[in-house]
């Protein structure tokens, strides 16, 4: 078992240094042929440095100016039913578990500092030249939105102030004020400006924030002292208020002035706020050719929100289904593509909301999609230090979609390290103006984060083949820009999320054996995996987990059935083969099974609200829960061996099936992320039950 990791994945890469190529997975290679000399990563990019000229907050003018730009596109390439479907956002519309947030735009936003003048409450907003004139004038700008619309946080409301600057440190803790005055202040925070706002504006009264939050800590956590943070502030927090975003360098100087006692003045005006509006989606389809399964849809989807410029995160994922739509839309008109059976959609929302409320508002459309090739960040270049991922489904939702992704990126690495390694390669998938280096795609275990969280969320159960960059050093920050996106990148990705859909749309019968060829090698990699967690737990509880393996396979086998009727002849033996393959792998991560006690409770999800509960700027279960007097569940600050609190909450829902009881659904996330006590699964689930999310099964 312990050499089988390197048959599987590892071997990938000895093959490569060969003179003999693989041949393309799943689709004829003249298909594979097409699609690689079709897909742009250049054209991919010149859109991309369109999008990224636009700050795309949700609702907001630039977000509408950056649809308008996708759908000028899709009709210049000859999609016909482009649509931009608005959605209405107001506060109090509710889409499944996402409450709606106003649209925000901002049109002013400068922070000034300034000598001889006393601080003042804030006072009638300025007049679009007060900034550049006037009190400021003359004087040193800190920030401004219009050179850099990453300063102004989102959700800062209109304000005209003049106030000293006083540090706080983080400013999440009241310990953080004590003995400090910081009424009518602007507050100096190294913490997100959300986090603070309830405490530094709703409880010490002070007039406003400036925050140095740092990026993501990943490695290079911290080290560009010029790189400034995307910041957020609460949308629903009654203590509105502004906040600006500076970098490290510029708060470091400020912090030490203010240690060696130096008063600091600062002049802050801001037009912007939050009003009724509207979530965006774009939206377009290539018809399907069958009469029995145009109506099912295989979908594309990104995320088209973001600050400026946003260029990875996610300009870069929406500008590769672009290029796709593109692609298969030219090679099917000239008919180097057959017309796939099914229809192919695809779709440009904000992130998560906007995707929950095409969902819920469009049940039509949920019904009809069978799969989704999620991309957010597939263009990284080698100053991001990005690592492309092919990442799988939930255990919750086994299915081979992603398995068809898999191998097709694994193709890809084949061929692109061959042609690092040799020069030579038959399909090197290297864009001119792109880079040579191999792509090395990881086929990762489930991550959350994105819209694939929505799809596969069991109240919709639509598989989602999740294509992302991560680390990235540049998330969220001005340095997001247009100059770090590979080309070649972005035509790898285009690739191999076109190879995919394009294999679903047309998959039938006449394809089972090269895909049941795929869900043997899910089987070896399900054991090796098995027995790296066997190796690593040291010490649980008892569970179900080889049982558990069993159920993993049953459904990945009937998922193969909703593409492909006659699978359900080849379905039984081939389970019966898995099954025999497991249960030869020992005793599962915990040891001997324990039996199940009697009594132990069995939980059904209810049909509404559709959608998962932690979401975008939203925590349905929170805010419910707080409603309902149910006091937070152990589970949601629970750390596992390979998950957190959210993963296994995202999950224990998931599996609440009306089947499973609370020790199968315990045992069941216990495989996936680690041993975790199942009385803590039981209190999460009775939490659910209180506000309304489950029902119990007597």
């Amino acid at each position: 078992m312990k050499g089988m990791h390197w048959l599987v994945t590892g071997g990938l890469f000895a093959l490569a240094g060969t003179a003999r190529a693989q041949k393309p997975p799943l689709l004829p290679e003249k298909d594979v042929a097409a699609l690689a000399n079709e897909l742009s990563g250049e054209t991919a990019k010149r859109n991309l440095e369109g999008i990224a000229r636009l700050h795309r907050q949700r609702g907001s003018q630039g977000f509408h100016a950056a649809a308008e730009l996708v759908a000028e596109r899709l009709r210049t390439y000859g999609l016909s039913d482009v649509a931009i479907l608005p959605f209405p956002a107001d506060g109090k519309i509710f889409y499944g578990t996402q409450r709606s947030r106003p649209a925000w735009d901002a049109e002013l936003g400068d922070l000034w500092e300034f000598g001889g003048a006393e601080e003042t409450k804030p006072g009638s907003l300025a007049t679009l030249g007060m900034a550049r004139k006037g009190r400021a004038s003359g004087e040193k700008r800190i920030a401004s939105y219009e050179a850099e619309p990453v300063v102004l946080a989102e959700d800062s409301e209109s304000t005209d102030v003049t106030a000293a600057l006083v540090d706080v440190g983080e400013g999440t803790k009241e310990s953080n004020y004590s003995g400090k005055d910081v009424k009518g202040k602007i507050v100096l925070v190294s913490a997100q400006p959300g986090a603070v706002q309830d405490l530094a504006v709703g409880k010490f009264g002070a007039a406003g924030i400036v925050s140095y939050a740092q990026n993501q800590k990943t490695a290079w956590w911290g080290e560009d002292e010029n790189l400034i943070r995307w910041g957020h502030l609460e949308t629903f927090s009654p203590n509105k208020t502004l906040a600006f975003m500076v970098s490290l360098k510029t708060a470091r100087e400020l912090r030490e002035r203010l240690a060696k006692g130096e008063k600091i003045m600062l002049y802050a005006v801001v037009k912007a706020g939050q009003h009724p509006g509207n979530y965006e989606v774009v939206t377009t389809t290539i018809p399907g050719a069958d009469a029995k399964l145009k109506d099912e849809e295989i979908a594309f989807s990104c995320h088209l929100d973001h600050q400026r410029p946003g260029a990875n995160d996610n300009a870069s994922g929406c500008v590769t289904i672009l290029e796709v739509a593109r692609t298969l839309q030219k090679l099917i008109n000239e008919g180097k593509l057959a017309r796939p059976a099914r229809t192919i959609r695809f779709i440009f929302p904000p992130e998560i909301e906007g995707t929950l409320a095409f969902l819920n508002a469009k049940p039509e459309f949920a019904k009809r999609i069978r799969a989704v090739v999620h991309m957010d960040m597939v263009g990284g270049g080698s100053e991001t230090k990005a690592v492309f991922h092919v990442t799988r489904g939930p255990m919750g939702l086994p299915s081979f979609v992603h398995d068809v992704a898999r191998a097709f990126a694994e193709w890809v690495n084949q061929g692109s390290y061959q042609f690092a390694a040799t020069g030579k390669a038959d399909y090197p998938m290297v864009a001119p103006e792109g880079g040579k280096e191999p792509l090395r795609a990881d086929y990762s275990r489930y991550t959350m984060g994105s819209d694939h969280d929505v799809y596969q969320d069991s109240s919709f159960g639509i598989p989602a083949i999740y294509l992302n960059d991560w680390p990235d050093r540049y998330i969220h920050t001005n340095f997001d820009a247009a100059a770090n996106i590979d080309p070649t990148k972005l035509k790898r990705a285009a690739f191999i999320g076109a190879a995919s859909g394009y294999f679903l749309a047309g998959m039938g019968d006449k394809d089972l054996q090269s895909v049941f060829s795929l869900l043997r090698m899910r089987t070896l990699r399900t054991a090796e995996e098995l027995h790296r967690k066997r190796a690593e737990v040291e010490a649980c509880d008892g569970g179900e987990i080889e049982r558990f393996e069993l159920d993993q396979v049953r459904p990945l086998m009937e998922s193969v059935t909703r593409f492909a009727p006659d699978a359900n002849g080849l379905r039984w033996p081939a389970i019966e083969k898995v099954g025999a393959n497991i249960a030869n792998n020992g005793e599962g991560i915990c040891g001997k099974v324990e039996l199940i006690p009697e009594g132990t409770p069995i939980f059904r999800r209810k049909s509404e609200p559709k959608g998962p509960l932690a979401v975008f700027e939203y925590d349905y279960f929170a805010d419910h829960a707080k409603a309902a007097g149910v006091t937070t569940p152990k589970l949601l600050g629970y750390e596992g061996l390979w998950g957190v609190g959210e993963e296994y909450a995202y999950e224990v829902l998931n599996f609440a099936d009306g089947k499973r009881n609370a020790q199968q659904i315990r045992d069941a996330v216990s495989a996936e992320y680690g041993p975790v006590p199942v009385e803590l699964v039981v209190e999460y689930l009775k939490a659910l039950e209180k506000i309304g999310v489950v029902e119990q099964i007597k």
